[in-house]
C-alpha cells in the first residue's frame, strides 16, 4: 500500500499518473515506497553535502584535539578563503580546476604559503567527505604540482598550534630580564634579529609608539618606521628601567658600548627547550603565516616584514599609506600571542 497524498491538493489525473509510475517500478522489481523514502534521504543528503556543511563537521570532529586558538584560526581559514566562493556548492560536485582557481586567486595576492595551507586544509575536508560516502574523490592532492612551491625556509619557526607551549615556556624562563624581553619584542615585530639587537634607545618614540629604524641598520638600505603595539610598548618601557642608562636597548653582557651577542636569543630558546625547533629569525615566518592565514592584507604584512617596494617613490609612499593598516594588524597578532597560553 502506499498513498499519493490529499485529495484536492492532488487531483485524480495526478494520482493516476502517479498510480502508473508506481506500477511501472513494481513492474521493475522495484518498491515504490522504499524508492520514495530513498528519494527523500537523498535530498536531505544533498542539502547538508555542501562543503561548507562538510567543512564543519568535519572541524567540529578534530578540535577537540585542538586548542581552541588553533581551532579558530583553521576555521577562520577556511571561512575567509574557501567558503566565500565554494562553500555553498554540493561537494561531490567541486571540480578540480574551480579548487584551482580559488588557489590561484590567493597566490595572486602574494600569500603562497596560505595557498598551500588551504590546499592542505581543503584535501582534510575532501578526505572526510570521501570517508564519510559523501564524494568519491579528493581533487586536492593533485593540485600540489599546479601551484607555486613555498620558498623553503632555513630558519626553523613554530606552527600555530605550537605557540601556547612556547609562550609559557618564554614566560617562565628564569634566565636573563634583557634576553627574555628581547624575545618577546622580537615576536611582535617582526623585525630581524639584527637590527632588534642594535636598537638604540633614540630610535624609539614611546609616546606615539613607533620606532624608526635607519636605513644603515636595515638589510635593504631603506629606512623601516615600525609601529608598536601596546604590549610591544609595554616591553620597551620595562626595558627602559633596565638599559636606559645605555645608548643600546640590548647592550652586551661585558661591553655596554656593544649589541648583545647574535647567538643571546637563540640561547634562550635552547634553555627553554626549543633547540631546532624555533630561531629568532624564524618568528617573522610565523608572524607572516598566522596574519596571511586571518586574511590581513598581504601588503601590510610584507611592508612590516620590511620586504618593501623596489620602486623607491612608490615604496615611500606606500611605507605611509600601509602605517594604519600595520597597527591594526600588530595589535591583533600582539593580543594573539597574549592570549596563547597553554
Amino acid at each position: 500500500m502506499i498513498s499519493f497524498g490529499v485529495y484536492g491538493p492532488v487531483t485524480l489525473a495526478e494520482a493516476r499518473a502517479k498510480r502508473e509510475e508506481a506500477r511501472s517500478q513494481l513492474a521493475k522489481g522495484i518498491n515504490p515506497s522504499e524508492a520514495r523514502k530513498a528519494g527523500k534521504l537523498a535530498q536531505l543528503s544533498t542539502a547538508g553535502n555542501t562543503f561548507k556543511a562538510i567543512a564543519l563537521e568535519w572541524h567540529s570532529a578534530k578540535r577537540t584535539s585542538w586548542t581552541e586558538n588553533y581551532a579558530q584560526s583553521v576555521l577562520r581559514l577556511l571561512e575567509l578563503n574557501i567558503f566565500p566562493f565554494l562553500g555553498e556548492r554540493a561537494i561531490d560536485g567541486i571540480t578540480p580546476l574551480e579548487l584551482l582557481l580559488v588557489l590561484q586567486k590567493i597566490e595572486d595576492r602574494g600569500a603562497i604559503e596560505l595557498a598551500s595551507k588551504v590546499r592542505q586544509r581543503c584535501g582534510e575536508v575532501f578526505r572526510y567527505a570521501v570517508i564519510t560516502g559523501r564524494t568519491t574523490y579528493n581533487p586536492a592532492p593533485d593540485l600540489a604540482s599546479a601551484l607555486q612551491t613555498p620558498k623553503r625556509n632555513h630558519y626553523p619557526f613554530l606552527m600555530a598550534d605550537e605557540l601556547p607551549a612556547f609562550i609559557t615556556a618564554l614566560e617562565n624562563y628564569s634566565g636573563s630580564a634583557v634576553t627574555k624581553l628581547a624575545t618577546q619584542l622580537l615576536m611582535l615585530t617582526g623585525v630581524r634579529t639584527i637590527e632588534l639587537r642594535a636598537a638604540k634607545w633614540e630610535e624609539f618614540d614611546l609616546d606615539n609608539a613607533l620606532w624608526l629604524i635607519p636605513a644603515e641598520r636595515m638589510k635593504m638600505k631603506r629606512t623601516h618606521l615600525v609601529p608598536l603595539s601596546t604590549h610591544a610598548v609595554a616591553i620597551l618601557r620595562k626595558l627602559e628601567m633596565l638599559t636606559g642608562r645605555y645608548q643600546l636597548v640590548f647592550p652586551g653582557r661585558n661591553n655596554a658600548s656593544k649589541p648583545m651577542s647574535e647567538g643571546s636569543i637563540n640561547k634562550v630558546l635552547k634553555l627553554i627547550g626549543y633547540h631546532g625547533k624555533a630561531t629568532g629569525h624564524g618568528f617573522r615566518h610565523t608572524m607572516s603565516t598566522i596574519l596571511h592565514e586571518q586574511g590581513f592584507d598581504s601588503a601590510w604584512i610584507e611592508m612590516q616584514l620590511a620586504h618593501v617596494d623596489k620602486n623607491s617613490v612608490r615604496g615611500t609612499y606606500n611605507h605611509a599609506q600601509y602605517l594604519e593598516g600595520r597597527r591594526i594588524i600588530l595589535e591583533w597578532y600582539s593580543n594573539h600571542i597574549l592570549t596563547c597560553r597553554e
